[in-house]
């Protein structure tokens, strides 16, 4: 990737999903020992169970929240599910592993139809905030979730691609 330019505008996950933000903590998500790497591509079967979350902050007492979802959803183009919400989880200490608590629990990637983008976004918070499930996954807005609880700006996120099975390795044969 040529220098300056930034993988999740490349990818249009800032614009689709998020606005431009200042990264200001580090996030590794990996999958069964591999990290995802912004547009690196995974298939429905290495990302069946949850991924492992690091989150390195320069304070240890920040608490954070982490959402990922599906901007894609059902198909890139028809996305009527836009954002469809995989997970969230919620006070999550810069400890360096995974630990908080699962307000929506892991599920996992199923594109039928196209080239998904599945975004992590992390939001750094105070850890008196009570933040609410909402009674649904699809049509979640990552934008008006972080502020209709004074998230303000992302601090950290990654993205990966993902469709079905059959979807790679070129054209099916007839």
């Amino acid at each position: 990737m040529p220098s300056g330019r930034d993988s999740l505008v490349v990818g249009q996950v800032i614009g689709d999903v998020l606005d431009p933000f200042t990264r200001s903590v580090t996030l590794r998500v990996v999958y069964d020992n591999r990290e995802v790497i912004n547009a690196s591509e995974f298939r429905p079967s290495q990302v069946v169970n949850p991924p492992m979350i690091e989150i390195q902050g320069n304070d240890p007492m920040s608490f954070y929240t982490l959402v990922m979802v599906d901007p894609d959803a059902p198909s890139p183009g028809n996305p009527s599910e836009r954002e469809y919400l995989h997970c969230w989880s919620y006070y999550i200490r810069s400890l360096g592993q995974s630990c908080g608590q699962e307000i929506v629990a892991y599920e996992n990637p199923r594109p039928s139809l196209g080239i998904h983008r599945l975004v992590f976004a992390v939001f750094c918070h105070s850890g008196s905030q009570i933040i609410g499930a909402p009674g649904w996954r699809p049509n979640f807005f990552t934008r008006e979730f972080a502020e209709v609880y004074n998230l303000g700006s992302p601090v950290a996120a990654t993205y990966f691609t993902c469709q079905r099975e059959g979807g790679y390795r070129g054209r099916r044969r007839s």
